[in-house]
């Protein structure tokens, strides 16, 4: 299946109405966009992003377990914890980077050859105020024809994450040359320092 966004340029995204939620001190966004190797490798990268965690949301502590995620039998998704400070970076930047290279938010249960409800875009929001801006931001996105395929991308309350096993939080840096990371995960991060480059951290 061909990806529908990466294609497009970031700079045909509208931003996100994100004021309110910007100089509210450290802040948490939970996204879910396929493999979390490559999503997180893509916002350790940004400047005021502090940490990203790799992880399991959706389901239970008893299923948060890379096995049993993967072999699609729980509800969890691959996800990452993402933790800025909202004095420098707000959600809308990071909405932006999500739906316009992190992964493809017209892919229903898979990414490329990533397949399983594990593989869901979603976003896990984490109260009423959150959950109305990405609505709103999707309904922008849509509004704006800048996705050519209908947007699949869940809603759905954040009840808690769990981190993952030690071994894939930083993967992508620790594995640059592991074939799967230079294919998928790589070219978004070429992406993000070319479209972004404004905002990325200065140690880069």
């Amino acid at each position: 299946m061909p990806d529908q966004v990466l294609s497009l340029l970031p700079h045909d995204f509208p931003d996100a109405q994100d004021d309110a939620f910007l100089q509210q001190g450290i802040r948490h966004l939970v996204l879910a966009g396929g493999c979390f190797w490559c999503t997180e490798a893509v916002y350790r990268q940004l400047n005021g992003v502090l940490n990203v965690v790799a992880g399991y949301a959706g389901d239970s502590k008893d299923t948060a377990n890379y096995d049993a995620v993967c072999s699609g039998n729980t509800q969890h998704a691959e996800a990452i914890c993402i933790e800025y400070d909202s004095a420098i970076i707000g959600p809308g930047t990071l909405l932006k980077v999500f739906f316009g290279i992190a992964h493809d938010p017209t892919q229903l249960n898979r990414q490329g050859h990533d397949q399983g409800r594990q593989y869901r875009s979603a976003v896990f929001y984490q109260n009423e105020a959150e959950q109305q801006l990405v609505s709103d931001y999707i309904q922008l996105l849509e509004q704006n024809g800048v996705v050519r395929q209908p947007i699949v991308t869940s809603l759905e309350p954040l009840t808690a994450f769990y981190p993952a096993e030690q071994i894939h939080q930083n993967y992508a840096a620790a594995n640059p040359n592991q074939p799967y990371i230079a294919a998928v995960a790589q070219p978004k991060v070429a992406k993000v320092q070319h479209f972004f480059k404004h905002q990325l951290k200065k140690d880069l």
